[in-house]
């Protein structure tokens, strides 16, 4: 979403669903990469065969950090920047659980809805989001999360 809103239209959204963004693929090759990079390569994410054999999933899963990873990507996509933004960062999750497994070549997307909203320092913007994370044509979410970011924002003239 490119659309940018004011921090009052923002705040105004208090308690609602601000965005959702677009569906994301994940490929084999995407949790391979992950593997590689977390050094985690447990064969329930890099054997399909095996996992297909062995584990309850019927092939790979994705792992839960590469699924928390991608809420950054959700929410480049879904959500509004606040004017005047010079720079965003995550700040970390209050409440975060992996619901369901995400298979290999599955489709997930970000639903986002506004929390908290606070300036505790003038042009320092903390909200929390209520996050869901849904798999196309699953019942449960893959995860859900309470994320924290903070955005720094230029001086008023």
């Amino acid at each position: 979403m490119s659309t940018e809103i004011t921090r009052a239209e923002l705040e105004a959204q208090l308690g609602k669903e601000v965005g959702v963004s677009d569906w994301i693929e994940i490929t084999q090759g995407m949790i391979d990469t992950f593997a590689d990079v977390t050094l985690d390569h447990q064969f329930i994410h890099i054997d399909p065969e095996r996992a297909a054999k062995e584990s309850p999933f019927g092939g790979t899963i994705a792992h839960g950090f590469l699924t928390l990873s991608l809420l950054s990507a959700f929410a480049i996509d879904a959500l509004p920047t606040i004017k005047g933004t010079k720079m965003g960062v995550n700040y970390g999750t209050n409440k975060m659980r992996f619901l369901t497994p995400v298979k290999s070549g599955a489709k997930v997307r970000g639903r986002f809805a506004l929390k908290e909203f606070s300036e505790l320092k003038p042009g320092e913007i903390t909200t929390i989001w209520d996050v869901t994370v849904e798999i196309l044509g699953e019942a449960k979410p893959a995860l859900v999360a309470e994320w924290i970011n903070r955005r720094y924002l230029e001086a008023e003239a």
